[in-house]
């Protein structure tokens, strides 16, 4: 293995945000290689948990965290800034999101994803201030090849509205999903469910790219969110009973508030799911994404108003 770059030399104070996806383990484990697998007092690794993570991706971090003896703080939003947890304690049935809902009174959507800036942004936020920080870089795992959003990093950096600085160390080291990411974890092989060959690292994610960090993300296509309902009975059970709950009782919610996705419920895809015939290979545009938590990346809003 060559040497790591130096764009993964991380100068603190530094937030790692670590997703719990696979992009991010990568960064992560190229930070400590440059590190020479200590970090300094000042970097940090933390992962915020909304309950609604995948039962693979909460042990992935915890493997991480073990295999690499690098210490990673679990966080999850409360109404007055974070809590600290652990694997062991985390919440497991979306706790800290649907107390984010009650909080607000309606859903989160494709046009308001509040879900990201409170229950991921803000959290990491207090975390970092509670360290006695003022300003500090925050180190997160956009690749070289997710051009678009890299430079809408490069534009936040620029107004200088928060009190972090966006670092992309994975962007500088021009290091992709495909010739960099995807061969550290699983080498030639093509499924993670089902490899033929053993692990470069001798464990993964074991996740495919579309069935994510956020178990039902309303980001993910039609196509996705049916697949995973079908493949998970019981899945929806969580989803369909907030939009129930915010119709029945919220007087706040329009009707856009409703639901998670404004064209379609929960209800109404398990419903597809149980009345039509299964359509393999028909996911929808995002197939090839990767929902591994960056969501954060994608749409969380500005938090300077919480300055």
């Amino acid at each position: 293995m060559s040497a790591p770059h130096p764009a993964y030399r991380i100068k603190g104070p530094a937030l790692i945000s670590f997703s719990g996806g696979r992009t991010s383990a990568f960064m992560l484990h190229e930070i400590l290689r440059a590190h020479d697998g200590q970090l300094p007092e000042d970097v940090v690794v933390a992962f915020a948990n909304t309950g609604r993570e995948r039962a693979e991706t909460l042990r992935f971090v915890h493997e991480c965290g073990v295999r690499w003896s690098v210490r990673i703080h679990w966080l999850e939003y409360r109404p007055a800034g974070f809590e600290k947890v652990s694997f062991n304690s985390a919440s497991r049935n979306g706790e800290p999101f649907e107390a984010l809902i009650a909080a607000k009174g309606y859903l989160p959507n494709a046009v308001t994803r509040f879900c990201t800036s409170e229950l991921k942004v803000r959290p990491m936020k207090h975390f970092a201030m509670s360290l006695g920080w003022e300003r500090w870089a925050n180190v997160i795992g956009l690749r070289y090849d997710e051009g678009h959003r890299i430079i809408k990093q490069h534009v936040a950096n620029e107004r200088r509205k928060e009190r972090w600085t966006t670092l992309m160390p994975m962007a500088r080291a021009r290091h992709t999903k495909r010739a960099d990411v995807m061969p550290f974890w699983l080498g030639e092989n093509t499924d993670p469910l089902a490899p033929l060959m053993p692990l470069p690292q001798g464990f993964d994610l074991g996740l495919r790219d579309y069935e994510g960090n956020c178990d039902l993300c309303m980001l993910k296509s039609r196509g996705a969110l049916k697949r995973l309902i079908r493949d998970n009975p019981g899945m929806a059970d969580w989803w369909k009973a907030r939009e129930a709950s915010i119709s029945a009782r919220s007087a706040k919610a329009t009707a856009t508030g409703r639901r998670f996705v404004t064209e379609y419920s929960y209800a109404d895809l398990e419903r597809e799911v149980t009345t039509q015939p299964f359509m393999p290979g028909l996911l929808g545009d995002d197939d090839d994404l990767e929902f591994d938590v960056e969501c954060g990346l994608i749409c969380a809003p500005s938090l300077e108003a919480a300055e």
